[in-house]
């Protein structure tokens, strides 16, 4: 069983810039892949980015250029830098690891966070 805490969303003006962090129980390099998914009102869990346990990284195309996914020089932690935030970022923000290889696949993982609200105003 993987926990995960995520923090740092908030309310930020459009263009603006946020850091999500999410801490894990364990070291994320025994964690096959680890993501970040996003939830609007009314709309669909999307994954936003995700990052392998080789450093790989991908990103949804909405977010391309503007988002950056990294770990940080612990080893049980991961962050979504998010630069040039619009209106449309507003959503939950959550963070999912896989043990199984599905992330890698389009799929989400086993664990999720409780999920943080990242609110971006026009």
């Amino acid at each position: 069983q993987v926990q995960l805490v995520e923090s740092g969303g908030g309310l930020v003006q459009a263009g603006g810039s946020l850091r999500l962090s999410c801490v894990a129980s364990e070291s994320i390099f025994s964690i096959n892949a680890m993501g970040w998914y996003r939830q609007a009102p009314g709309k669909q869990r999307e994954l936003v980015a995700l990052i392998t346990s080789g450093g790989s990284t991908n990103y949804a195309d909405s977010v391309k250029g503007r988002f950056t996914i990294s770990r940080g020089s612990a080893r049980n932690t991961v962050y979504l830098q998010m630069n040039s935030l619009k209106p449309e970022d507003t959503a939950v923000y959550y963070c999912n690891a896989d043990r199984r290889g599905l992330l890698r696949l389009g799929y989400a993982g086993d664990y999720w966070g409780q999920g943080t609200q990242v609110t971006v105003s026009s």
